[in-house]
């Protein structure tokens, strides 16, 4: 860590940016170590604090833990990512509210009228779906807080989950993410990232 980056009083250790960022890899392989509720709420509570436009908060998550809700997944998986989550003790099923809306009123007090401005529901859903990601940006940061490895993935039938697991609500599943700990052979070797001088301006 450099000494600048050091000096800042609210910044956290280098272990800790290590443990998030540098050393974290997608899981593809896990162990049959559990995953405990515990660590499950403690997810939520790091969370809930992601930022999200006027305090919105449209992720939804489902914790697929038992056989019998594995078996109703894994199905709607692309086949190249059943194994994945058949060996993750938790898999959680992320997915936007695009009712969030009827949340506004207690979420945002001091705008009384802000559920008056999602009436239309194109513009309604577009905000579930882009706050919903901010949020599982978090969630990943999350479950790696709490110790976990994380294989988030987007290989899966959108529509045979809703249908599925979300029948006669206003959820859009987006994301599906395998929790656990991974095996030895679990991680493949990082793929290389882009520069700074290739991502970023400064003008």
């Amino acid at each position: 860590m450099s000494a600048t980056f050091a000096a800042h009083p609210r910044a956290i250790d280098q272990a800790s940016t290590d443990a998030l960022f540098r050393e974290a890899h997608t899981g593809y392989a896990f162990t049959d170590d559990a995953v405990t509720d515990d660590q499950l709420a403690e997810i939520y509570d790091l969370v809930k604090y992601a930022p999200t436009s006027m305090n919105s908060q449209p992720l939804r998550i489902t914790f697929i833990r038992s056989d019998e809700a594995k078996a109703r997944l894994l199905p709607l998986l692309f086949e190249p990512n059943r194994p994945k989550s058949a060996s993750a003790p938790v898999v959680a099923i992320l997915a936007a509210d695009t009712d969030f809306h009827e949340q506004l009123p207690r979420v945002l007090p001091q705008n009384p009228q802000a559920k008056d401005r999602f009436e239309d529901n194109d513009r309604r859903i577009g905000a579930a779906m882009s706050n919903a990601n901010i949020q599982a940006g978090y969630f990943i940061l999350a479950a790696r807080a709490v110790g976990l490895d994380v294989g988030p993935m987007g290989g899966f039938d959108l529509a045979g989950v809703d249908a599925e697991f979300f029948a006669g609500t206003a959820l859009k599943s987006f994301m599906v993410v395998n929790l656990g700990h991974v095996t030895p052979e679990g991680n493949f070797p990082r793929n290389p990232r882009l520069e700074h001088h290739e991502v970023v301006t400064t003008l």
